[in-house]
């Protein structure tokens, strides 16, 4: 017989309502607590028949259902942290609130009260209950509409999220995070008010409809990170970014705008090691083809993204860049992630407009290689850093960002390789994009090819 090898990993709770259609509630909430390595429970509140369109048809638990959960939950698992979510009825509520009293954990609450659609969910009585159970929890997180709810306060900007926080503090919650997701805007500023002061975590906004669940997986996220042992600034700030990546890299499911993807961090995770692998069949196929015709004074670097990265540790590439040796080309080092910031920097750039592209390179340019680019007839573009406004040139990392935006924003069939042409005193360079290292492979050869013939 062989030997067990026990798992043991934190436990979080969660307390909210079942989504048939898995986008938000019970769901989410377990699917992303699995994404964080952290075991989920539940107590179900209510059942709903709902998809990517809607919802059908709700059915509420009896209290007495609700209860016999939570006790079996709490009396067995050594649970970390707990969130709530859809409570349904005011006594829910005041239930949940009677049994917060005994936690010894964090608890984060999503007061879930108004849909997307602006209608109320709970009934007047519940909103005012919710005073009582924030009173027990280490963390709320209402949006701007729910912050109105509590407050009366319409939250516009900083300010007046800043206020309605202070306002939600007065219950005796130890910190609220204001949602920005509703507040129009190309930036989502979510403002975390504590007696302490307040901190903005701010992220793009993704021109996406698929964020039903968003509040529900942000909130399952602090708590799964609540119970792993992170301070509730860094839990709250890793849960921002988890969600961002969750919303931009949506679950394509059912007919309507699809499902936040939970599982992206296990997933994005999971391609590190065949991404680096990706990037060494490239190095190894251009080394064993000699393209010295094609490596830049300053060195060439083969890039490889993972499918959701999004920095620059998260690219592989060569470590130190391929040379020119009197035996040909040669990397200096090997392929590690975080090796690159030129080409890395341009290439998740570029995939802010084609998320497809996961592999790039740079070579050498001179007129050879633009009459090499013409004959092979690829689509190319180009960026003349020497027309780079001065912001972006004194702003860190921002030139290849505003250099992607030259080549790629609103073009319909994406450059095959673009031109940079530098800036003053700066070399040239011929960058060639790919979604796969196959591909990309076969460009820089072809190009050899034609350079060198």
């Amino acid at each position: 017989m062989r030997t067990p090898a026990p798992d043991s990993r934190p436990v979080a709770l969660t307390i909210a309502g079942s989504d048939s259609g898995g986008g938000a509630g019970i769901q989410a909430d377990l699917a992303t607590m699995a994404a964080h390595d952290v075991f989920g429970t539940s107590a179900i509140t209510a059942v709903t028949a709902q998809h990517t369109r809607g919802v059908e048809s709700s059915h509420v638990l009896p209290i007495a259902e609700v209860e016999a959960q939570l006790e079996a939950v709490t009396d067995d698992f050594d649970v970390g942290a707990a969130k709530t979510g859809m409570l349904a009825t005011t006594e829910i509520v005041e239930t949940v609130a009677d049994h917060a009293t005994a936690f010894e954990f964090p608890l984060v609450v999503d007061p879930v009260m108004v849909a997307t659609t602006g209608d109320r969910l709970l009934e007047p009585e519940a909103e005012h209950a919710y005073e009582t159970l924030l009173g027990e929890a280490t963390l709320a997180t209402p949006n701007t509409d729910e912050a109105a709810v509590l407050t009366g306060i319409d939250v516009t900007d900083e300010a007046t999220a800043r206020e309605a926080g202070e306002t939600i503090l007065e219950t005796g919650v130890d910190a609220v995070l204001l949602k920005g997701g509703h507040v129009p805007g190309e930036t989502v500023r979510d403002l975390l008010v504590t007696d302490d002061g307040t901190r903005a975590f701010e992220h793009p906004r993704i021109d996406t409809d698929a964020t039903h669940g968003s509040g529900c997986t942000l909130a399952a996220a602090i708590a799964a990170r609540l119970a792993k042992g992170d301070p509730l600034e860094v839990a709250v700030e890793g849960a921002t970014d988890f969600l961002a990546r969750a919303v931009r890299y949506y679950a394509d499911v059912g007919e309507g705008p699809g499902a936040v993807n939970h599982t992206v961090e296990l997933r994005n995770a999971a391609h590190r090691e065949p991404t680096a692998e990706a990037v060494q069949s490239v190095v190894d196929r251009l080394v064993a083809a000699d393209v010295s015709a094609l490596v830049p004074e300053v060195g060439m670097n083969v890039v490889g993204a993972t499918p959701y990265a999004e920095s620059v540790a998260e690219t592989a590439a060569v470590e130190g860049r391929i040379t020119r040796t009197l035996s040909g080309s040669q990397p200096n080092r090997g392929v590690r992630f975080g090796a690159s910031s030129h080409v890395a920097r341009f290439l998740l750039s570029a995939r802010e407009f084609v998320p497809d592209l996961r592999f790039a390179v740079n070579c050498r340019f001179g007129p050879d290689v633009e009459d090499a680019l013409e004959a092979l007839g690829w689509p190319v573009a180009e960026y003349d850093r020497d027309a780079e406004p001065t912001d972006v040139k004194t702003a860190e990392g921002s030139t290849m960002g505003w250099g992607a935006r030259q080549v790629f924003e609103g073009r319909t069939e994406p450059p095959v390789a673009i031109i940079d042409r530098g800036d003053v005193g700066k070399e040239a360079m011929t960058k060639l994009v790919a979604s796969d290292p196959e591909t990309l492979a076969e460009r820089v050869l072809a190009l050899d090819d034609e350079v060198t013939e």
